[in-house]
């Protein structure tokens, strides 16, 4: 089974479509993760209509009617993935949330226009490195126990670099932005096979 693995799409905001060849790959796979950060519901409604069977998490970016779960998960091939966005570092964000707001531009009716990601890294607000992997390893691993599946991989967001690691005995992976969004400098994608509780992860750059 192949699975299309995309994140962080900031359209219209950031960037203003999806790249046509990760369309195709879209439409070409069996079933599309999304870890977050649509921006808008109509692009939420395109990549629904691309996929064949869509999976898909709520990002800081999002309004909250999109109606998606902070975490989900999908189990393909004796694979169970599981899907947070991997957000802003929460007590960072509480101490400074202004920080959080200035990043934004939104309109009377609270859709956001525009982000500036230099500001919301500088506050300290974004989880990195080894924090990233820590809360997106153990969100796989605390839902995984809850979920069928030999194995079990966690997928985020939110940073738009590319990520394919093992954290602490779970693989990790982050597509980066499918549409090249700042900070990232291309635009990324994953597609990944799926099969007897095995894992092939290729990486995909517009």
């Amino acid at each position: 089974m192949e699975l299309a693995v995309i994140s962080d799409s900031h359209i219209p905001e950031r960037q203003q479509t999806l790249p046509d060849r990760f369309r195709e790959r879209i439409a070409a796979a069996d079933h599309t993760i999304h870890a977050g950060d649509f921006a808008t519901s109509d692009v939420l409604d395109e990549v629904r209509d691309l996929a064949n069977e869509l999976t898909a998490v709520h990002g800081n970016v999002d309004p909250d009617d999109l109606g998606l779960p902070a975490v989900d998960s999908v189990t393909a091939g004796g694979v169970t993935f599981v899907v947070t966005h991997g957000t802003i570092n929460p007590v960072a964000a509480a101490v400074d949330a202004a920080a959080v707001e200035t990043a934004m531009e939104r309109t009377d009716d609270g859709e956001i226009t525009s982000f500036d990601a230099t500001i919301e890294s500088e506050a300290g607000l974004v989880l990195r490195g080894e924090e990233w992997a820590d809360a997106i390893a153990d969100t796989a691993r605390a839902r995984g126990r809850n979920e069928p599946g030999d194995t079990v991989v966690g997928v985020g967001g939110h940073t738009h670099v590319v990520e394919d690691t093992v954290h602490e005995g779970v693989r990790v992976l982050n597509p980066g932005s499918v549409t090249g969004a700042d900070p990232a400098e291309r635009a990324t994608m994953m597609t990944v096979r799926a099969g007897d509780g095995e894992i092939e992860v290729t990486l995909h750059e517009d």
